[in-house]
């Protein structure tokens, strides 16, 4: 059973119609990222998933529970964390976590859950120091510890890294990582391509309120042109004997260097070597070069502007 299945949700605000049929489909354990530009409806879908607002069509449900006929369902399932930290800046951080157990009902087990929480985020030895003394990194740390006080099956996590340092948001991803690991499921929103080619097993990008491409990211890389290998030599010579072998190249004498494009797999790549060593062609180095989700997000989000 899928983790996240929705079919056709449509949402509109007035008459800016933002979802326009999203299928998606999440399988348990993964990280599933959701790319597109501002305005795209990534938001509004997370808001659908997670019981906020309501499709006005199409149909949902995460962890076994229909997001309209069983909203309560959902809500016990899953953990939400937003663009803006929900850390009450006025409490310590353990007050925090221990406001989250008690709206839980942990107990008892809420004391023990919140001091394994603390040290799991790496904040217990400013567990009792005001939230508004902490860190950028540490309100982000301490927002996601929050989420998991009632142990969702479900986390979304809607542009959870916004804002941090490259260090704080390295220390992110190792948290989901190993919140995966744990047979947790990440729903992520993000702008910042890097993160999902990090971290998402699955990729899927929207834009105009659609689905316009899904899959691994190496999967969507191979979509965009422009992938090729860089062929490296010490004598020109050796450089010159390559061109005459191999087609549709481009050439760079200063560099002695050769650019051939490739579609980044192995086959294609075994073939290129064997036809260089066919005709005795030695080469001194070479690095495959693949589009990166820059590329891809552009390719498949790119408007035309009229002049």
């Amino acid at each position: 059973m899928n983790a996240i299945t929705a079919t056709g949700l449509r949402r509109s605000y007035g008459d800016h119609e933002v979802l326009k049929g999203v299928d998606l489909f999440v399988q348990r354990g993964t990280v599933f990222s959701l790319l597109g530009a501002n305005g795209a409806g990534k938001t509004t879908t997370v808001k659908i998933l997670s019981t906020l607002i309501r499709a006005h069509a199409g149909s949902a449900s995460v962890a076994g529970h229909d997001v309209a006929r069983d909203p309560n369902g959902v809500r016990r399932s899953i953990g939400v964390t937003g663009q803006f930290s929900a850390v009450d800046n006025l409490l310590t951080g353990r007050e925090n976590l221990k406001l989250m157990a008690d709206l839980n009902h942990l107990g008892g087990a809420g004391k023990i859950k919140v001091q394994s929480l603390l040290e799991q985020f790496d904040i217990a030895d400013a567990a009792d120091k005001p939230a508004s003394t902490y860190s950028g990194g540490m309100r982000r740390r301490l927002d996601l510890a929050m989420t998991l006080v009632g142990s969702p099956q479900v986390i979304f996590l809607d542009e959870p890294t916004t804002g941090l340092d490259p260090r704080s948001r390295r220390a992110m991803w190792d948290i989901v990582r190993r919140l995966v690991a744990d047979g947790v499921t990440i729903f992520l929103t993000t702008q910042y391509l890097e993160e999902a080619d990090e971290l998402a097993d699955r990729i899927a990008v929207l834009d105009n309120g659609k689905i316009v491409a899904e899959g691994t990211a190496d999967e969507l890389k191979r979509r965009i042109p422009g992938g090729h290998v860089l062929l490296q030599f010490n004598d020109p010579r050796h450089l010159d004997a390559a061109l005459r072998v191999v087609r549709n190249a481009s050439r760079d004498g200063e560099a002695l260097a050769l650019r051939v494009p490739n579609d980044g797999s192995v086959s294609s790549l075994k073939a290129l070597l064997d036809r260089l060593d066919e005709h005795s062609v030695l080469v001194d180095s070479l690095s495959t070069h693949t589009p990166d989700l820059d590329d891809v997000f552009l390719a498949l989000t790119e408007k035309v502007v009229q002049p």
